[in-house]
């Protein structure tokens, strides 16, 4: 079905969208920066994590490596949900429909409760079990243990602040999403070395002060988040939900979040096979590999900013039925996209000579990481296509092109052109099927965008008619 069903005639409430009217270019720019800022400091603030247990001890590193990716199937579960969100709320509030952007605003933070709790009771009662699956060594349980129990006590705080900013991002408000994810790095900031090492009557707790480190930045991001969700932007209500449309918010979100999670568990599933492919060359590639991929991480920073915006200007505009907005937007993510990516492409070429020397002194390191930031980059600025052409699949309400989209970058091509790569070119070809996989994908995913934007309004228009 088109928008239109998110066109309710009763209980309308007058309130002007944001992102249907004004300059399409100021308002993707205006609503990415907070997100760029945000996102950014939320890195930094993994890496200073990363570089205090490192002061604590390989053991520590070695816990938090065996629990990161638990955490990433977390934090996708809870950017699928935020992605269903924020597109629903984005079409309701498109629509000039106030009262329903609030009632699926808080539908989904009830959704996203019960997920979460689930999510954190099977994780505390599996963890012995998965860890060993993982490979994690006996002796590190004792270790591994009491980390997890707390990580996943904060599974709940993590849900509900992501999809809590993905309705204010809705609203056009990246701004105050901006501000609160910067607040909550910076408060796991501070608390880190308190908790970490111990700080006046607060014993030293070393990893599983991180880990309660991040319970409570994640808590307070929580708390301050719906507080404002509630009596700033009015996007939660405390009255009853109707059983009948509980159901119906929760099928619309899970319309979108379902594929969207899936979409973004295929990556790292992606990436854990080439990394296997890379390890045949010796862990001296695959420690040069994982900091090519830290520095990757930094630099697509503004790609996964517009990403996180492109979906509720879309969404907005899909209900106010202004296809040229959309067409617009889609055009210049990607002029912004090629221009920043072959920009980058060049600084990391050119920084290729000392970057390497700030992570590693071994030169077989330092070899591979130069060869991946020569080849590797060549590919951004299409990868960043990806990322927003998928988002805007996404806010428009029809995720399974974007989940087809991630699918055929990865499995259909990446995967495959290692494979050849390797085989002809070793190491180098691996990289190079990296960059022609995003070129293939991001060219494919953007001509498709544009054709579903102007099928759905052709659509709309017969339906009109």
């Amino acid at each position: 079905m088109f928008a239109g069903q998110y066109l309710y005639s009763s209980r309308m409430e007058k309130r002007a969208p944001k992102l249907t009217e004004g300059s399409v270019g100021r308002h993707l720019v205006n609503m990415s920066l907070p997100m760029l800022f945000g996102i950014t400091t939320m890195m930094a603030q993994a890496f200073i994590d990363t570089w205090f247990l490192g002061k604590v001890g390989d053991r520590a590193l070695a816990a938090y490596s065996f629990g990161f990716p638990i955490l990433m199937i977390v934090t996708s579960v809870a950017i699928g949900l935020g992605a269903g969100t924020s597109s629903v709320v984005a079409r309701a509030i498109g629509s000039d429909d106030h009262a329903r952007a609030r009632r699926l605003s808080t539908d989904s933070l009830i959704l996203s409760l019960i997920i979460a709790i689930v999510c954190a009771v099977v994780g505390m009662l599996t963890i012995d079990p998965l860890f060993a699956m993982l490979g994690a060594p006996a002796d590190m349980m004792p270790t591994i243990r009491p980390f997890m129990m707390i990580l996943y006590s904060a599974v709940p705080f993590i849900m509900l602040g992501m999809v809590g900013t993905a309705s204010m991002r809705a609203t056009g408000d990246t701004l105050l999403a901006g501000k609160l994810m910067i607040a909550a790095a910076i408060l796991n900031i501070l608390l880190d070395p308190i908790f970490i090492f111990g700080f006046g009557p607060i014993p030293e707790m070393g990893l599983n002060g991180a880990a309660i480190a991040g319970l409570l930045s994640r808590g307070a991001f929580f708390v301050v988040g719906t507080w404002y969700l509630r009596y700033r932007l009015d996007l939660v209500t405390f009255g009853k939900p109707d059983r009948a449309e509980l159901r119906q918010s929760w099928r619309d979100v899970l319309h979108v979040g379902l594929p969207a999670a899936g979409t973004n568990v295929i990556v790292p599933m992606g990436l854990a096979l080439v990394t296997a492919m890379i390890a045949d060359f010796g862990p001296k590639a695959v420690a040069g590999f994982g900091v090519a991929s830290r520095i990757e991480s930094l630099v697509l920073v503004p790609f996964y900013a517009l990403s996180a915006i492109i979906g509720p200007f879309v969404g907005q505009n899909l209900s106010a039925l202004r296809e040229d907005r959309i067409q617009l937007s889609l055009r210049l993510s990607a002029i912004f996209c090629i221009a920043s990516g072959l920009a980058i492409a060049a600084i990391l070429a050119l920084a290729s000579g000392f970057l390497p020397r700030l992570f590693s002194d071994s030169p077989e390191v330092i070899d591979v990481t130069k060869t991946f930031l020569w080849i590797a980059p060549i590919g951004y600025g299409t990868y960043g296509i990806v990322m927003f052409v998928n988002a805007s699949f996404n806010g428009l309400g029809r995720p399974m092109p974007g989940v087809a989209v991630s699918v055929m970058r990865i499995v259909v091509l990446y995967i495959p052109l290692a494979l050849i790569g390797k085989a002809l070119f070793g190491i180098v070809g691996i990289f190079g099927a990296y960059a022609l996989a995003n070129l293939l994908s991001g060219g494919i995913a953007f001509m498709w965008a544009r054709i579903v934007v102007s099928r759905l309004f052709r659509q709309a228009q017969a339906l009109r008619v």
